[in-house]
């Protein structure tokens, strides 16, 4: 630093290159080589003093002219938060594409924040040159969505419930959801998994397909456009074993619910107990005609078979060479009634007709959109009871698979008419009504 010839200064340069530390003895011109020029400073000569740059605007100022700064944020849509510091405590903030001018030459850095569904661009840092300018340029791109996990519930030897809630679908639209699960702990969708329909918000799944007694881990996830993101994992352990096999082979799983152990499945069997066949009549005049017991696959295809089990008309329920398995038979209409009280009804709404209760029927069924159609109202499955939609039929017609389910009780109405149970995709509460005994009908049964 140099003065007037004549007169004693010095300049010591701090750290900081925006603070210089003066000391000198007499009123002086002074100029800063460091490239900041003081103005004519009366002072008294018999004291020292020490400058700061923190007055910069009273002064000090830049020689050699200003810069400028664009920030460019893409897509603009989105409005993007960003914050720049710079030289000399330079800091401001601000959104989306701005120009800044008439800024101090040095080293800048801009720091991207954060947009909801957004991944943002990396921090960076330019050096503006005086009369010059940089452009901090940042593009934010969608993020794979964001989502919770929920708890696993209704766990049988192979089935369990659970589901997911999606908070943010990262930027793009929400294709595809559902829940993965495997025997490590990080289940992707590569690996065993539902689908259960598209966008933001919350959704239960059902998990079939498992094996008694082994550990899990479940967890939901949702794809978009970027990529697919998943909720925390879950685990849980199946049931053990407990199943009954009818007189075909077929195995059952089983659960209880209150003092009542029932089929979690539709009856499947060919087969009285003693080994004689049911008949399985295709053609609806003849199925109309029948005074004896019956039964047929829904539309007459066996493909539906290992999902919603057989249909079968009353007498075949009634029939005394029994339908149900040993040790199990299929429920009075007072064995219905127990459990739809053990799952809330009273018992004057149990022994009325029609429509009754409140919640008891979404308690019953399978949760989720796989069989039933939506939007499947009040289904949570809480009795682990796992009631399908398997439709019925009427003469030579079948109607109603993925809507209803329609499940004979053994106890006649009439000499016509039989009780049984009624659960539909729109309803939560069970509806107990008499129908046609010559109908075809799922079956559940339960244990003596």
């Amino acid at each position: 630093m140099g003065g007037e010839a004549g007169f004693h200064f010095q300049s010591i340069l701090s750290a900081d290159p925006c603070k210089v530390d003066l000391t000198f003895d007499l009123n002086a011109i002074l100029y800063a080589v460091v490239g900041v020029k003081c103005d004519i400073l009366g002072l008294d000569y018999s004291r020292d003093y020490q400058l700061y740059t923190h007055l910069i605007g009273e002064w000090v100022y830049p020689l050699g002219g200003t810069g400028t700064i664009i920030v460019d944020a893409e897509p603009n849509s989105i409005s993007a938060p960003w914050s720049l510091t710079g030289p000399c405590s330079y800091n401001t903030s601000g959104t989306g594409d701005q120009t800044l001018a008439d800024l101090d030459p040095g080293s800048y850095s801009i720091a991207w924040g954060t947009v909801s569904g957004w991944t943002a661009p990396p921090n960076s840092m330019q050096n503006l040159a005086a009369n010059n300018s940089v452009t901090f340029s940042g593009t934010y791109v969608n993020a794979v969505p964001v989502l919770t996990t929920a708890d696993v519930t209704a766990i049988t030897q192979t089935t369990a419930q659970s589901g997911g809630t999606i908070t943010s679908d990262g930027g793009a639209a929400v294709t595809v959801r559902g829940v993965c699960w495997s025997t490590g702990p990080s289940p992707t969708i590569a690996d065993s998994k539902t689908t259960d329909g598209t966008g933001t918000g919350s959704f239960t799944s059902s998990l079939t397909g498992l094996t008694a007694g082994t550990p899990y881990y479940v967890r939901a996830y949702a794809t978009n456009s970027a990529g697919t993101g998943y909720g925390s994992s879950e685990p849980f352990t199946t049931a053990a074993s407990n199943t009954v096999t009818d007189i075909d082979g077929n195995v059952y799983q089983t659960v209880t619910i209150g003092t009542q152990v029932w089929m979690a499945e539709n009856l499947k069997v060919t087969h009285y107990r003693n080994g004689d066949p049911i008949p399985n009549v295709t053609d609806g005049g003849t199925w109309s005609d029948l005074a004896t017991g019956a039964y047929c696959n829904y539309n007459n295809d066996v493909g539906y078979v290992a999902t919603y089990g057989r249909l079968y008309n009353w007498y075949a329920v009634s029939d005394i060479r029994n339908l149900a398995p040993a040790g199990w038979h299929v429920p009075t209409d007072a064995e219905w009634k127990e459990l739809e009280m053990y799952l809330g009804m009273s018992q004057a709404q149990a022994d009325a007709g029609g429509w009754r209760g409140t919640d008891e029927g979404g308690k019953l069924r399978e949760a989720g959109t796989t069989h039933w159609n939506p939007p499947n109202t009040g289904a949570t499955n809480e009795s682990g009871f796992f009631a399908l939609p398997g439709g019925y039929r009427h003469l030579g017609t079948f109607l109603d698979m993925g809507d209803a389910a329609f499940i004979w009780s053994s106890t006649e109405y009439n000499s016509f008419n039989a009780w049984y149970r009624h659960l539909l995709y729109d309803n939560s509460q069970v509806n107990r009504s008499a129908n046609y005994k010559l109908l075809g009908f799922s079956v559940r049964c339960v244990r003596d």
